[in-house]
């Protein structure tokens, strides 16, 4: 696949910039107090938001390749 130079790099620091913000809003859920009810347990909050970005972080780690295969 040829990509141009400027749109591999747009992906790479895209992946980059969603790797560094995805793990710290995680932090921010999980000390929510509506992340976990009154014993302790994980809420539907907790799961959407955990999902989402389990998610969002896969889909990066996917076009951080694309875009370092792309460079190569």
């Amino acid at each position: 696949m040829q990509l141009p130079v400027a749109w591999a790099v747009v992906l790479v620091v895209t992946a980059l910039w969603n790797l560094l913000i995805w793990p710290r809003f995680f932090q921010r859920v999980a000390k929510d107090p509506r992340a976990r009810d009154t014993a302790g347990r994980p809420t539907r909050f907790y799961t959407v938001h955990a999902v989402l970005i389990g998610v969002s972080l896969l889909l990066a780690l996917a076009v951080g390749v694309l875009g370092v295969v792309a460079l190569v």
